[in-house]
């Protein structure tokens, strides 16, 4: 069934994820020629897309904001020009009911995913990913290609998380899926061609709600928490079937890259939900985890992640020799979105960057962090407008870590438009050294990447 105007208002009187620029857009489009604001810094020639959970069908006030149809974002920067804007629906059969826009190639009707959390390259294709189902490959014109299983190394039922891992140096990737049947945990290795070399079977005390993962050069690490999957929330009306459960506990899942479930060393730490880590390294034989960490997660809302406590950046130090886990508060201000310098993933890093939260699961400010130093930066916007994930892309690719330039868009709630501004990465208080104004908005969502031209 379409989504109507009347629909969308009687929900939305209930229901703050489909308000302001939570709301769905309500078709595709594309504008061109975008006027600029400032100078786009030389070499910045690509692709920054992002995918947002944007209903195509009726939505009622229960309807949670992670459960809307991917609609992909394509802001295309060439020689100093706004080329253009695209936005697209990811083509799923769900998609195609609602609007009518045909559906793109299924891999089998039993495979799922509509692509609505992240979307990366790698290998020489763009892959729009969700929570749970395979990704769908896209242009970088965010027309949909169709699924994508790895050359059939994947099975249809299999789910792909949003958050698999580029190494740097190896240029492997590294991923997994949660199910919620008998395996409900997989983790698998594709070499940097894009083939999948390794697929393992890893034991869990039950399906649970594991949105990001960890990797170093050696180790990958899996967060086992206690956000569980139930069907009775269905029943009872709701449409996400996961809640907080004090009782499962959470513990970190250590494994060396090459192995397997029987080299797993499950390791016991305080209850609390992650959904993003800033990212992970060696430090000799332990480990050093920089997360966004709650105290709880779906514990009060059953329509988006608000808690009354929201996260904070903590750091883990993972000591496999002893089988403890020492936790240490790195700063109070509330956060989420967390990047580091994409080209030190699994590496020790000294610079972060994460958004400044506010009520109602909104980016008020840009943080910078330098662990070293330990200062902050900050830029803030302005009361009226709001921010999405920031994306780091290098000034070249021998820069320093944390040279280069901070992506993101930007909601105006007085001419509500989104603008997209290049920030001086290490600079933030200087402000936009560009702004790209967009003829429309980019609604609040989750990920996306900088694509460089080819």
């Amino acid at each position: 069934m379409a989504l109507t105007d009347e629909n969308l208002a009687a929900a939305a009187a209930e229901n703050q994820y489909l308000r302001g620029n939570f709301a769905p857009l309500r078709s595709e489009g594309h504008a061109d020629d975008l006027r600029v604001e400032g100078t786009i810094p030389d070499g910045l020639d690509g692709h920054l897309l992002r995918t947002t959970p944007n209903p195509a069908g009726a939505v009622g006030p229960t309807h949670h904001w992670f459960l809307g149809d991917g609609m992909t974002h394509g802001i295309e920067l060439c020689d100093g020009r706004a080329v253009g804007h695209r936005w697209s629906w990811v083509r799923t059969p769900g998609v195609e009911a609602a609007t009518g826009l045909a559906a793109a190639p299924l891999i089998d009707p039993a495979a799922r995913g509509n692509g609505n959390v992240n979307v990366i390259g790698h290998a020489g294709r763009i892959l729009a990913l969700s929570e749970v189902g395979l990704p769908w490959q896209l242009t970088t014109d965010t027309a949909t290609v169709g699924q994508w299983d790895f050359d059939g190394a994947l099975q249809p039922a299999w789910n792909v998380t949003a958050h698999p891992k580029i190494d740097p140096v190896t240029g492997e990737l590294l991923f997994f899926g949660y199910d919620f049947g008998p395996t409900t945990l997989r983790y698998h290795r594709a070499d940097a061609d894009g083939t999948l070399v390794q697929t393992e079977d890893i034991a869990t005390e039950g399906p649970t709600m594991m949105h990001d993962f960890n990797i170093t050069e050696t180790r990958v690490v899996f967060m086992d928490l206690p956000v569980v999957f139930d069907l009775n929330l269905l029943v009872d009306g709701m449409t996400m079937p996961f809640r907080w459960d004090d009782d499962y506990g959470a513990r970190l899942g250590v494994m060396p890259r090459t192995g397997g479930s029987d080299d797993v060393q499950w390791i016991e730490i305080d209850p609390c939900y992650v959904f993003h880590p800033f990212n992970a390294y060696d430090d000799g034989d332990r480990i050093v985890v920089d997360v966004a960490r709650y105290d709880r997660m779906f514990a009060t809302s059953r329509i988006g992640p608000e808690e009354p406590r929201a996260a904070r950046w903590f750091r883990w130090t993972i000591d496999p020799g002893s089988g403890t886990v020492r936790e240490e508060q790195r700063g109070d201000e509330s956060i989420e979105f967390p990047r580091i310098d994409d080209r030190f993933i699994g590496r020790r890093h000294r610079i972060g960057w994460a958004g400044r939260m506010k009520e109602g699961f909104v980016t008020e400010a840009f943080l910078r962090y330098d662990l070293d130093a330990g200062t902050t930066q900050t830029w803030d916007p302005g009361p009226d407008r709001s921010l999405s994930e920031a994306v780091h892309v290098p000034a070249r690719p021998d820069a320093p870590e944390g040279d280069g330039w901070l992506l993101a868009p930007v909601f105006d709630r007085t001419t509500e438009r989104s603008a997209v501004v290049i920030l001086d990465a290490a600079d933030l208080p200087a402000g936009p050294v560009a702004t790209v104004h967009l003829t429309t908005r980019i609604p609040f969502g989750f990920h996306g990447n900088w694509i460089p031209a080819t």
